[in-house]
């Protein structure tokens, strides 16, 4: 178990393989972001895209399940705080195989809670081609090893 006190600004990691089809863009998207880009292909070939794109909500999806399979089940996890800088760089499209890049940005000892810390990773969602298709910053809630410590 990777507790606060074992990050260190500056680490990265590069993670995972998801493999984007046709169906569940369709299907995340009927349920979840209804716009024919995302779900009908005549009207996607018609769109600015050209062709079926995955809702940006779902790529943002399948990249949390890419983080907690290679990256967050290592970590003493407390939950999330929230996400900045969102950004949908490029489309995924049916066929797409993504992957996961983290950098560790910045760590920071709750003020509130001794227990815990603040860790900030950049994360980058990269395509086979390594396009970047999805960045943004997450600041996670680390759990300390020694509370009590001045780390």
């Amino acid at each position: 178990m990777r507790y606060y006190e074992d990050i260190e600004v500056g680490t990265t990691e590069e993670f995972g393989e998801y493999h984007v089809t046709k169906s569940e863009i369709v299907e995340f998207a009927e349920r979840y972001d209804p716009q024919p880009f995302h779900t009908d292909e005549e009207a996607a070939a018609e769109s600015a895209f050209g062709e079926l794109v995955a809702s940006g909500w779902h790529t943002a999806a399948m990249s949390m399940r890419l983080l907690v399979e290679n990256y967050l089940r290592e970590n003493a996890g407390m939950g999330g705080r929230g996400v900045d800088e969102l950004r949908w760089r490029q489309p995924v499209t049916p066929g797409d195989t993504l992957s996961v890049r983290t950098e560790v940005v910045d760590k920071r000892r709750s003020e509130s809670d001794p227990r815990r810390g603040y860790v900030d990773n950049d994360i980058e969602v990269r395509n086979q081609n390594d396009d970047v298709v999805l960045s943004y910053t997450v600041t996670g809630m680390i759990e300390r090893r020694n509370p009590g410590s001045s780390e």
